[in-house]
């Protein structure tokens, strides 16, 4: 879930980083208001309703017993942690070489034997909103592709969700990445204005009330095109923009109603891209505190320190390092195996590697590295960490358990216990 570092270098630069959102008065912790507009201060003897939110996604991955075994425990522990919203993302194969995920490297390889046969999210979403009636939890798309479907294809999937489940849809689009449209026959050239051009074509079909549509453009031109699904109560699903290069930071100002970003490693970086975002909105005569500042983040946890830090030295977890771009490598000191001037998950086709060539690229991998790009330890390790994204903006935290992803299952799924808790002490932060 990304879009392409497009047309300048990452991170964009702050002149004061104690201004970072302030080109406009941005709320303090100490204020909220349910449409994510500045409110008035609230009094301290008054208590509020909690400023940080959490979702849980999952992973829509076929398994040996169920096709949605592993989603259905996955929305069930996101309706007892008591989550804001369950997400899954959008693929049509593995960001992992299959390779390596196999019972070799991977422990819960055993239950989940083709790490490629990724499920279509939006039946899978449709299928929890009518067989699960606990929670009523927000269901989100994180992310689905600009160019791989149809944004009038993708419009109505997020509207028939939104109808189904009485307003409860979001949809998170990016540009995809070039593993789910290239090997596909989608043409992968110029994905930054494929994407800016699919989100006109969304809130052109949305906004047309049923009348015909005829709209000139690039690559999703409408001739006489009709839309006429009404929106749930009279509003459209939440597009939540999953962006980084300073492209698609201006669009999400511009767009969005969450920044969605989920290759972002530091807090810094990511008040500084939350910078860009408002000011982005601000020019765009919106509202920049609108805006909803969510990121997606990795975890990996267990029973002990020294239980995650064997896991992170695992091949199969080393081997995440390689969707992460070759500047996260240079900071670390180490080059990124596939080039100096690689973009990680953007670029790469996972299915392509054999085991021996993964296992070359990840002897390279820094202990450190991992470090940067998860949130890993105890439970109170990890709240830690996330509580420095809080201080730097973030507002919304949609988390992923990579702790499954380990050579021991019994670890793999003794981690379901701490990361459970993880989930719940994040809704007080």
């Amino acid at each position: 879930m990304s879009d392409t570092v497009d047309d300048a270098a990452w991170p964009p630069q702050t002149s004061n980083p104690s201004l970072v959102g302030q080109r406009r008065r941005v709320r303090s912790p100490g204020e909220r208001s349910g449409s994510g507009v500045a409110a008035a201060p609230i009094p301290t003897q008054v208590k509020a309703g909690p400023v940080f939110k959490v979702g849980l996604a999952g992973q829509p991955l076929n398994t040996r017993y169920s096709p949605t075994a592993l989603v259905q425990a996955s929305y069930l522990t996101a309706v007892a942690t008591r989550m804001d919203s369950f997400w899954l993302p959008d693929h049509l194969n593995s960001l992992l070489p299959r390779s390596v995920v196999t019972p070799k490297y991977v422990g819960a390889a055993r239950l989940a034997p083709k790490a490629d046969a990724f499920l279509e999210p939006w039946t899978v979403l449709g299928h929890l909103a009518a067989r699960n009636r606990l929670g009523r939890l927000r269901l989100g798309i994180g992310v689905t592709d600009a160019g791989r479907r149809n944004p009038a294809v993708t419009a109505q999937a997020a509207a028939t969700l939104h109808l189904l489940t009485r307003g409860r849809a979001i949809l998170g689009i990016g540009t995809g990445e070039r593993e789910g449209n290239e090997p596909y026959g989608v043409d992968w050239s110029r994905p930054v204005a494929r994407f800016e051009e699919a989100i006109a074509t969304i809130r052109a079909l949305w906004d047309s009330g049923g009348q015909l549509v005829t709209r000139d453009s690039p690559y999703f031109p409408l001739r006489n095109a009709v839309f006429d699904l009404p929106p749930y109560r009279g509003k459209w699903p939440e597009i939540w923009i999953a962006s980084h290069g300073p492209r698609m930071l201006r669009a999400t100002g511009r767009y969005a109603d969450a920044w969605f970003p989920g290759l972002m490693t530091r807090p810094k970086d990511y008040a500084a891209g939350l910078e860009v975002v408002r000011a982005a909105a601000a020019d765009a005569g919106r509202d920049p505190t609108s805006i909803i500042p969510a990121t997606w983040l990795w975890v990996v946890t267990g029973g002990s320190r020294g239980e995650v830090d064997e896991a992170l030295g695992s091949d199969i977890m080393k081997a995440i390092a390689l969707n992460w771009p070759a500047d996260v490598w240079a900071r670390h000191g180490a080059s990124h195996p596939m080039g100096d001037d690689f973009t990680g998950l953007q670029d790469i086709i996972p299915q392509t590697l054999d085991e021996q060539t993964v296992l070359s690229y990840t002897s390279a991998v820094p202990p450190s590295l991992l470090k940067e790009v998860m949130l890993t330890g105890t439970p109170a390790q990890v709240i830690d960490q996330a509580a420095e994204w809080r201080d730097h903006g973030l507002r919304y935290a949609v988390m992923a358990d990579a702790s499954v992803v380990q050579p021991s299952l019994r670890r793999s799924l003794a981690a379901s216990v701490p990361f459970a808790r993880i989930l719940r002490a994040l809704r007080k932060l």
